[in-house]
Formats: structure tokens, sequence, C-alpha cells
């Protein structure tokens, strides 16, 4: 009796293999020949290279593919308010995006995002999201002072603020061109927003006899630290840091009365139920520690705005003072501040 009941039992296994292989044929075939189950489309303002490197693992890993498309800000939101439909169950052509905060934000006030919400996001600090969830902040950027170790060992008046940094004598001071990049042209405006535009303008004065060369690129003022062309650059951390992992003679001095970051923000775009699932797990594995582990490995260092990661919590400077009175002008304003720079501070 027990014999036919083990063979009963098989049958139905068997069966039930059977059923299930019928049921689920596309999805299984694909996860054993690790051929992606899905794909999104993702507009971008990150540098090809970080985009690439995220891509690739993350479809390597979740069996999810990531169409990214390179864009500037104004691109992305230009297209989608063109990719926006009154019809709810249009689905558009663009899933999500991963930019400058500061166009999520323009694009959540056009009601062009769809809101999501999980474990892992609530982690996040205010400051850091949209209060309606309708974009997430995944990682920063400070800007820092990076200074030659010889230089520090041979002066004990270490500028450790904006103000002292513009009274210091007898320094080299490397930093890049405001109208050369987006997180230059950024500390110019949070330095308005937060000291305000005469207190602001006072510091960069004091600053510019000092400056060895207004540099292109974001990079360069930290090699100059590191080859000890200047003695102490502003600049931005994820450089800084790239250039210690590669042995360059440098300490980070993180602003004591605040600095400017670019947060780079996470929104989901599509209406598709379905796509929207698959796009909540991928913000939240840009919010964990094995994104911020092949970043890293990968040469590019951000801060994690997840707090409970273990990238968060051995950053040294995770307390840092940011100016968050992010201050809301115009593209006019925008120019107006940074010609007057021009005018006032370069060219005077």
């Amino acid at each position: 009796m027990r014999r036919y009941a083990i063979f009963i039992l098989t049958a139905l296994l068997i069966v039930l293999a059977a059923v299930a292989g019928m049921s689920f044929p596309a999805v299984a075939d694909k996860k054993i020949s690790g051929l992606p189950t899905s794909e999104l489309t993702a507009y971008t303002t990150l540098p090809a290279e970080t985009a690439s490197v995220l891509a690739e693992v993350y479809e390597r890993e979740a069996h999810v593919r990531i169409n990214f498309v390179p864009m500037n800000s104004q691109e992305i939101l230009q297209e989608i308010r063109n990719d926006a439909v009154s019809d709810p169950t249009v689905v558009r052509t663009v899933d999500i995006v991963l930019a400058d905060s500061k166009i999520l934000k323009e694009a959540a006030d056009l009601n062009l995002l769809t809101p999501y919400t999980s474990e892992t996001n609530d982690a996040v600090r205010d400051v850091f999201k949209d209060e309606q969830d309708r974009w997430i902040g995944v990682w920063y950027d400070p800007i820092v002072f990076c200074a030659n170790r010889d230089y520090l060992r041979s002066t004990v008046d270490i500028p450790d603020t904006w103000e002292k940094l513009s009274a210091a004598k007898n320094m080299r001071v490397g930093i890049t061109d405001f109208l050369a990049a987006e997180a230059s042209a950024n500390l110019l405006l949070q330095l308005v927003g937060n000291f305000g535009d005469a207190k602001t303008y006072e510091i960069l004065e004091g600053i510019h006899p000092k400056v060895v060369q207004y540099a292109k690129f974001l990079s360069n003022p930290v090699r100059q630290a590191g080859m000890g062309e200047v003695d102490i650059s502003v600049a931005v951390e994820s450089e800084t840091l790239r250039y210690l992992q590669n042995g360059y003679p440098l300490k980070i001095i993180y602003p004591a009365d605040g600095t400017s970051y670019l947060l780079t923000g996470f929104a989901i775009t599509t209406n598709d139920i379905a796509k929207n699932q698959v796009a909540s797990k991928f913000a939240d594995w840009l919010l964990g520690d094995e994104a911020q582990l092949y970043l890293q490995t990968n040469g590019f260092y951000f801060i994690p705005t997840n707090p409970q990661t273990l990238a968060y919590k051995s950053f040294a400077g995770k307390n840092l003072l940011l100016f968050n009175n992010q201050p809301n002008f115009s593209e006019k304003q925008r120019q107006e501040f940074l010609y007057r720079w021009i005018n006032d501070v370069r060219l005077k």
C-alpha cells in the first residue's frame, strides 16, 4: 500500500512540475540563461561610465536591463513633459529618471512623477527627498577643501571655513571655474542662498588673488593639490577620494560653516503597474550597499543618503554641515549671479 502511495505522490509531483513549466516557461528560461526578464528606459544626467557600471551590475544581479539615455537636465525635463499624457492608461516611453535633484523638483511641481514608498526609502532624511515621495535622493557629492599634506605640515593656521579660506595669507588655491561645471555653479548659488550675495562676493574676492588657475574640469583642482601645485583646492569630494585612493598626499577638510552639494535623485515616470514595481526595486537597490560597493570598486565615491548602509556608517564626514537652504533662483537670476562674479571678481 505504501508503495502505491509513493507512486501516486511521485506522479502528482511530475504533473505539478509540468504545469509549472507550462505556466512560466519564458521567465524561467530567461533566468536560467541570464537574459533580462524586464527592461526599463532611464533618462540620466550621470556620466556615461557611471551609468554603464550600474546598468551592467544590475542586469547581472537582478536580470533587469536598464537602458540609460544620457541627457542634460533641461533636455530631461522637456522630454518627460513631452512624454506626459492626460490619459493614464497610455504607457510613457521613459520609465525612470536618475538625475540632479534640482530637475526632479521641477518635474514633481509639474506633476510628471509617480510617487513610490518603501521601507528602504523611508529611512532617508526628509531633506534628501520629496515630501510626497515623488522622488528620492540616492547619493550626494559635497564641496570640500582638499589640502596638500606637505602644506598642512608647514602651517598651524589651517582654514576650515569659507571666511578663513578667504582671509588666509600666503596660500595658493585651486578651484574650478563657476561657469565650467554644474557643481561649481551650484556652489556659487548655494553660497548666495546661505550667506547672502554681499557676503558671498566678499568671500570670493578674498579667494580670487590666491587662485593659481580657474580650472575647466572638476578633477584638475584635486590633481593640482595632490601634485603640490596649489596648497588647498575647492573641490568635489568624489574626485578627492578618487585621488586619495590612488595614493596622492591629500587631506579632506569639511567647511565648518557649511558647504554645497549636488544630490542625485531617482524618480518614476511610468504609469505601467508592472514596470512601476520593477522600478521600485531598482530604487531600493540604488539606496543599498551593493550599488555603493560597485560604484566605489570602479572609482566613483558618493555619500549614500540611506543612513542604514555600511557605506554611510563608514563615511568619515557623514555629519558635515550642508547648505540646506536651497535657493530657487530662476534661470535669469542664476545667470546674473554668475556674470556678476565674472565682472566684479574675476575680471576686476
